[in-house]
């Protein structure tokens, strides 16, 4: 018997506001294991500029260098080869940032206009980031220039010299952040690795939803790491092979797998040795056919490597890019909250009054998350971490005006500080962040303790109010149209991948491990779609049981097609050569 509802069935009502939590947005959780690298790459690419203005008896210029320097914020998590365009890009968007806030600045002194300006600016430079993933620190950091500029002294011809500065130290984050591929070439993708294979050894140790997500998710990135890397060369190829073993293990959790195996593989991979060499996954060619065929267990990467290079996957990367950014895209609910929030906490503070709206404009540029539930979490974070941050700013304030090196080197260790402690918890970084910014103010020239810590903590209470405001009003009912959208893309994408199964003899094993890896996609998406639109207000009710279902009938599947190649090999079969389907219902 199916326990599929049927229509008559009452449907599950949504609620309209959910309750907000208090106390889990404010945990620790465990640092990144890459902290840190933003952490070093940021006080490098800054100590480099400051030290030569402080040479040069210039630090009222440093804010036009920090801008650049700021970018050695991104990109970590990538391939050096995507990594060096990824940075170029990010040096670009913050200058062509800073060249629209600078102009405005210099033609305008109307805080009604630069508030608005600062406010476009924050929703263009969301969306953006949003659209390519660039990850985090996400569009913070470029809001944080361009609204700062917005409302500094300036004059049209200081608008060139100013931006070049910017680009200058771009050019030495650039440097910063890809001249490690120098000593460890590899390294992005042997993190990427090790992480897929201790999530895999999780699931093995402990199956269920959750770890199966998670070891599918850290499976996925891997691969796409992989993907961006470059040529190949023999670390790439025993990395790809551990893959394999992370991939079949995340899909099955067969009881003989070993997750301290994996764990030890994860361990040495992360190392700077050697990488393991583990034996041929089962169902590979090299285990079937022997060590000659070895090569076709890449399951057609390379293919896909040059197909990404190629103009037909650099066309189908910006089909991508501007569906994102149309009409129908599921960014613009979040485009419109940032704008009106970014505008109102503008007005707000310019109402009362307040010398520097654009911290208010900041405040709730950086709330704005995936959902409404997340939304309310940052809020909290940045509250409470920037209160705790002026007061960390008010101790350390009189250290900081001993000397212009110990102002420089005080801002070198908050700037270090934040990155260390921001993956513990938003919060705890924004302690750091906080008195890095104020101090930011003092290379200009002193200012009345008591003014700055006053402005900074009316500005951070009306922009939190006026930030989560616009993001509780304006609704994002698209939510749970993107997951309809993600449960039809799964499920082609499950069919695709049957279909390659049980046609291999014909498609090979690099048509029939590109289907999986895009129902492995299919089905992270799926997850993201589903966790967003949960996290929702003011939305219609979830399919909860297709949600289920289709994730279970998808890594049935993958898990049915982990046998990759060779005729003797076969899934669970319903028919001759077919993979077995899952129920419509996801039962076992």
């Amino acid at each position: 018997m199916s326990d599929t509802p049927s229509d008559a069935s009452p449907r599950p009502r949504q609620p309209f506001a959910r309750g907000l939590p208090l106390a889990a947005p404010l945990r620790l959780n465990r640092p990144s294991d890459t902290w840190f690298k933003p952490a070093l790459s940021v006080v490098a690419a800054s100590a480099v500029p400051h030290l030569t203005l402080l040479a040069l008896g210039r630090l009222d210029l440093v804010m036009y260098t920090m801008a650049g320097s700021l970018c050695a914020l991104y990109g970590h998590g990538l391939p050096y080869a995507r990594r060096a365009r990824t940075l170029v890009g990010v040096v670009l968007s913050m200058a062509a940032g800073l060249a629209a806030a600078l102009v405005t600045a210099s033609l305008t002194h109307s805080t009604a206009v630069l508030v608005a300006v600062g406010a476009l600016l924050a929703a263009a430079q969301k969306v953006a980031c949003d659209a390519v993933r660039i990850g985090p620190p996400g569009p913070v950091i470029l809001t944080f220039v361009s609204s700062a500029a917005l409302f500094a002294p300036q004059r049209l011809g200081q608008v060139p010299a100013h931006l070049a500065l910017t680009l200058g130290a771009g050019a030495v984050a650039w440097l910063v952040c890809v001249g490690p591929a120098l000593i460890r070439r590899e390294g992005p993708e042997r993190r990427a690795v090790a992480r897929a294979l201790e999530a895999a050894a999780d699931h093995v140790a402990e199956p269920g939803p959750r770890t199966r997500h998670t070891a599918a998710a850290a499976v996925h990135a891997a691969w796409q790491c992989l993907l961006a890397s470059g040529r190949p060369t023999p670390v790439r190829r025993s990395l790809e092979r551990l893959v394999v073993h992370a991939e079949a293990a995340g899909a099955s959790a067969q009881p003989d797998q070993d997750p301290d195996r994996l764990r030890a593989w994860a361990a040495l991979t992360r190392a700077r040795g050697p990488v393991p060499e583990p034996p041929p996954a089962p169902g590979t060619a090299a285990e079937l056919y022997g060590i000659d065929a070895e090569r076709a267990a890449v399951y057609g990467i390379d293919a896909e490597r040059a197909a990404l290079r190629g103009s037909g996957g650099r066309r189908a990367a910006r089909r991508t890019l501007l569906r994102s950014l149309g009409p129908g895209s599921h960014l613009l609910p979040v485009a419109a909250r940032t704008l009106i929030g970014c505008a109102l906490a503008g007005y707000l503070c310019a109402a009362l009054g307040v010398g520097r709206p654009y911290w208010a404009i900041v405040t709730a540029a950086s709330l704005y998350q995936a959902n409404t539930t997340l939304t309310w979490n940052r809020t909290l974070q940045r509250t409470l971490g920037n209160l705790l941050g002026v007061l960390v700013f008010a101790a350390v304030l009189p250290l900081s005006r001993t000397g212009p090196l110990a102002l420089v080197l005080c801002c070198l260790f908050f700037s270090f500080a934040a990155e260390a402690l921001i993956t513990r918890n938003y919060w705890l970084g924004s302690v750091a962040v906080t008195p890095m910014a104020l101090l930011v103010l003092e290379f200009g020239g002193t200012h009345p303790a008591g003014e700055l810590v006053g402005d900074r903590v009316l500005d951070t209470v009306l922009g939190a109010l006026a930030g989560f405001l616009a993001a509780a009003l304006v609704t994002n009912r698209r939510a749970a149209g993107r997951v309809e959208r993600a449960l039809e893309a799964a499920a082609q994408a499950r069919t695709d991948a049957e279909r390659a199964y049980a046609d291999r003899a014909h498609t090979g094993p690099d048509g029939l491990d590109r289907a999986r890896r895009a129902l492995t996609a299919r089905l992270v998406e799926l997850r993201e779609a589903a966790d967003i639109a949960a996290g929702e207000w003011w939305q219609r009710a979830l399919p909860e049981q297709r949600l289920l279902a289709a994730e279970r009938a998808g890594h049935r599947t993958l898990a049915a097609t982990a046998q990759r190649q060779g005729p003797s090999v076969r899934a669970p079969e319903t028919r001759r050569g077919a993979v077995a389907p899952a129920p419509a219902n996801g039962a076992a």
